[in-house]
């Protein structure tokens, strides 16, 4: 991403409704499919370590690592968390076979420098078998706006399709939801007439407390909902939960 991006993601994602959104639904993800016992998770993309200093404070104890490839918000990660986090690669990582027992990804193998099918191999590859992947990607085409263009986008994906990327890569016992779906005629509005041209930002950056709280809110009634069972049409983003095979041998 451009270096002002980084730095926004950096000064809000301890705060911003968005992040707040997300990583809870990745660790309700987590604590329902941990993977292996005794093998560390992986962050693989962590920008700057809003994530894995959440993981930190849910699953303290836990060991954590974490990937990013740009040096600078992998120094910062490694501040404000307590991972192992290292400076690569998501399309070749430095990790031997099947070390996690867990790995997430957030808006990650979407992006344009990543090589989906390859990435997605790479972590097949570094999860232990019967090891979980769970991955964050924006939704639908059609959604595509400045703040794709703005944090470099390669695509943008609905249910069918990711749950085939993970088929092809060799996951199981893949469950892939849509999300932020309340929010999602908002979203349309926001990207598709008030800002989608060349010029405007991304939509990462500071809300007014009550318009951040209000959205926050929103996204908690929706998230309880989905405990509850409920599954959504349509949303601004795919989330989904894949493990590999248990049985099958590192290679």
């Amino acid at each position: 991403m451009d270096p002002t991006e980084y730095a926004l993601m950096d000064a809000v994602e301890d705060r911003m409704w968005w992040y707040r959104a997300v990583h809870a639904r990745l660790l309700d993800a987590l604590a329902e499919r941990p993977g292996p016992a005794g093998l560390p998770w992986l962050d693989a993309g962590c920008g700057t370590g809003g994530f894995l200093a959440r993981i930190g404070e849910r699953f303290p104890g836990r060991r954590l690592a974490g990937i990013e490839f740009n040096p600078g918000a992998a120094a910062r990660a490694a501040q404000k968390s307590d991972a192992d986090v290292v400076t690569g690669d998501i399309n070749a990582m430095p990790y031997p076979d099947g070390l996690f027992a867990a790995a997430v990804s957030v808006d990650v193998v979407c992006h344009q420098a990543v090589e989906p099918a390859r990435a997605l191999g790479e972590l097949h590859r570094v999860l232990a078998p019967g090891g979980t992947l769970i991955l964050n990607l924006p939704a639908y085409e059609w959604l595509r706006s400045a703040h794709d263009r703005r944090v470099h986008t390669g695509f943008r994906t609905t249910l069918p399709d990711a749950r085939a990327r993970l088929r092809a890569a060799g996951f199981v016992d893949i469950r892939a939801v849509y999300w932020n779906s309340l929010l999602l005629p908002l979203m349309i509005l926001q990207r598709r007439v008030l800002r989608d041209g060349p010029g405007d930002a991304s939509d990462v950056g500071e809300f007014a407390p009550w318009l951040d709280a209000t959205l926050h809110g929103v996204t908690r009634i929706e998230r309880a909902l989905a405990g509850m069972g409920l599954r959504y049409p349509a949303g601004g983003s795919v989330m989904t939960i894949a493990t590999r095979p248990p049985g099958t041998p590192v290679p």
